[in-house]
């Protein structure tokens, strides 16, 4: 295939990554990467070159997507030796992707605008399924004329995509939306152990609640994680409990009470000691079975 787009750069082909550079390639842009591990073998064929480290990626991408586990990451991977900042010239944009602190966002805004270049947080929502199907939420936080840059290339990875405000604000929308997410799965978590610990069939328990107001994309979908065991990442309980830290912790900052996120936190905790860190936070049911001294949520069969 002939590329003759945009010149992109992308670093972190993880689970969510991989699949979103991916869409990028498949549009037809010039695509540099640059991970921790190997790029997968897909993205190879398809034309992505590999560069030895980030600073690669910045000097010869016109925009920098970063997809990464956590806040040291981005700024290692931003200002480290080799980093993004050394590579960028002026005028370039860099998007970020990844999920983590609102105000560390803010301060690495400030230093990549410094530098003459454009920085949007713009975390993503929507899991592997998600990032696959190019159907993420996506909350930019940035300046209008910067997001307006970059939208169509964001729609390639997503459909609701939304401009929240300036720097930082798609950050603090992203905590909010992990707070509402991990609440719902606590949520159907408890009501599928009632269920099964009062001796209903949970699976029809659930099929009822779906017709109903308690409906939710998490009782559907995770609900239904819970009664198959199928708690391969998805979205791992370990990267659930970084984002309700980040949650707890801007509500210390603002002076906030936030008691039914730190519960979830802890129910992730607990998942965490079970040695579920890695399992889709969807185990957190596991943590509620492990309480009633019930062996699992599971779908009996019909009379």
């Amino acid at each position: 295939m002939t590329r003759s787009g945009l010149k992109l750069g992308f670093i972190g082909l993880g689970v969510m990554g991989a699949p979103m550079a991916g869409h990028l390639l498949k549009a037809g842009h010039l695509l540099f990467v640059h991970t921790r591990g190997k790029v997968p073998a897909a993205l190879a064929e398809a034309g992505a070159t590999l560069c030895t480290n980030a600073r690669g990626v910045a000097e010869r991408a016109d925009i920098v997507f970063l997809m990464l586990p956590d806040t040291p990451d981005v700024d290692a991977v931003l200002f480290g030796e080799y980093g993004v900042a050394s590579g960028l010239a002026r005028g370039k944009v860099v998007v970020d992707c990844s999920s983590i602190d609102p105000i560390a966002t803010r301060g690495f805004a400030k230093r990549i605008m410094e530098l003459g270049c454009d920085y949007l947080d713009a975390p993503v929502s929507g899991g592997e399924v998600g990032a696959k199907a190019a159907s993420l939420s996506i909350m930019v936080g940035g300046s209008e004329a910067a997001f307006m840059r970059v939208q169509a290339l964001l729609a390639l990875m997503g459909k609701n995509i939304t401009r929240v405000g300036n720097a930082g604000d798609g950050q603090v929308c992203k905590v909010a939306n992990q707070v509402i997410v991990a609440l719902n799965i606590a949520a159907v978590a408890e009501a599928l152990v009632f269920a099964a610990k009062a001796g209903a069939d949970p699976a029809r328990v659930r099929q009822a609640l779906m017709g109903g107001f308690a409906s939710s994309r998490v009782l559907e979908v995770h609900g239904q994680r819970m009664l198959d065991r199928t708690f391969e990442p998805g979205f791992r309980i370990a990267l659930h409990q970084k984002d309700l830290g980040l949650a707890l912790q801007g509500a210390r900052t603002l002076g906030v009470a936030l008691p039914q996120t730190a519960m979830a936190a802890q129910l992730m905790q607990s998942c965490a000691a079970l040695g579920l860190a890695q399992a889709d936070h969807s185990a957190l049911v596991r943590a509620l079975e492990n309480m009633a001294q019930l062996g699992s949520v599971k779908t009996v069969s019909p009379p």
